[in-house]
């Protein structure tokens, strides 16, 4: 269960930090959406991690 929150804490991270450019007329192909996809990415790993460890999984 713990592979699961963490793939799909990533997974929404990624896709969620990749739109975020859009908010001010970006492109998704644009550096900015490659950066806030791997920042919101890895973000959405550790929130995963922890939400697996608080549910006791880990």
């Amino acid at each position: 269960m713990n592979k699961l929150l963490i793939g799909t804490g990533g997974f929404l991270g990624s896709t969620l930090g990749s739109y975020f450019p859009m908010l001010w007329g970006g492109s998704l192909f644009s550096l900015a959406s490659v950066f806030f996809g791997m920042t919101a990415g890895i973000g959405g790993i550790i929130l995963g991690y922890r939400l697996s460890k608080y549910l006791g999984f880990v």
